[in-house]
């Protein structure tokens, strides 16, 4: 049993030194740069909807008041 657990391990360590194909430093910034941009345009995005449809509601409910 202990020996299946030892070569288990011994078998991760191979496939992510030598099997994973990681990116660079480049790639990896430009990858980060890309993700914070679109979280930014996402949320501004969510937020214009929330906020367009909060005023149009309070509109709504202040006709028929």
């Amino acid at each position: 049993m202990a020996s299946r657990i030892t070569n288990y391990f011994r078998e991760i360590k191979d496939e992510l030194l030598n099997k994973v194909s990681w990116p660079t430093w480049s790639e990896l910034r430009e990858s980060t740069w890309i993700v914070i941009v679109a979280s930014l345009l996402f949320s501004l995005l969510i937020w214009a909807f929330d906020s367009i449809l909060g005023f149009s509601t309070t509109e709504f409910y202040k006709f028929f008041k």
